[in-house]
């Protein structure tokens, strides 16, 4: 299959089964998004949800951070990765929030990377979610994901690397929700060790799968008829 195929295949699928993918972070604001994105780098979704609740009750705004201290914050967050570096990337983003961008959230890439805590990888998240920007965040399970369709070449070996492949050859108007895509089928099918491939409804176009696919079947037809 020619990679213009692939693209159009993947971009036909999820375009009819999952047109309203969104990120699974539970948030009410671009500030919110721009919080749990900073604290999900190398976390959970599920456990960054637990977690921020209080935080947005008690932080609603970039002032209540600016204003706060490290041990005022530093239990709030305590439960999730690399809590004392997330705590002081939290309290430097308050205060250049509130200092540089008048409590603003900025809208562009090369803004967003200047705050604390925010790369790259977060500011497309940001710029794509809240304001549907054609940017790709390239996370492990996208760049998993699209090297396994034959999106990208395996030769890619960065995230930038990969999200210049996936930004030149999806259409801009589903860039922002393409990001989804691949990340929900990377955490629910196309796991990392062991992909779900029987369960599977993009094999007719995986790379992967077309590659390993009589290893597949045999080790489907050796799983007794019992457990299929």
């Amino acid at each position: 299959m020619l990679k213009k195929q692939r693209y159009q295949a993947f971009i036909d699928h999820f375009s009819h089964h999952m047109p309203e993918a969104e990120t699974e972070l539970h948030f009410e604001n671009p500030f919110q998004l721009l919080i749990a994105v900073v604290l999900s780098a190398q976390c959970t979704d599920k456990r960054i949800n637990i977690v921020t609740p209080p935080l947005f009750r008690d932080f609603p705004t970039p002032e209540h951070l600016a204003s706060s201290n490290f041990d005022e914050l530093f239990p709030y967050i305590k439960t999730v990765s690399y809590p004392n570096n997330k705590t002081k990337h939290l309290l430097g983003l308050g205060k250049m929030l509130v200092e540089v961008f008048n409590s603003e959230i900025p809208s562009t890439v090369n803004e967003l990377i200047k705050l604390p805590g925010v790369g790259r990888k977060t500011a497309n998240v940001i710029t794509s979610v809240v304001w549907n920007q054609p940017n790709m965040a390239v996370d492990t399970h996208v760049f998993r994901v699209s090297k396994r369709l034959g999106l990208v070449p395996q030769n890619a070996k960065t995230p930038l690397e990969v999200e210049k492949h996936l930004i030149k050859h999806i259409p801009k108007e589903h860039i922002h929700v393409a990001h989804h895509w691949l990340i929900l089928h990377g955490r629910y099918i196309c796991l990392a060790r062991k992909p779900k491939c029987e369960d599977c409804t993009i094999t007719h176009f995986c790379r992967y799968f077309e590659k390993n696919q009589k290893t597949l079947q045999l080790e489907a037809d050796l799983i007794p008829k019992s457990k299929k």
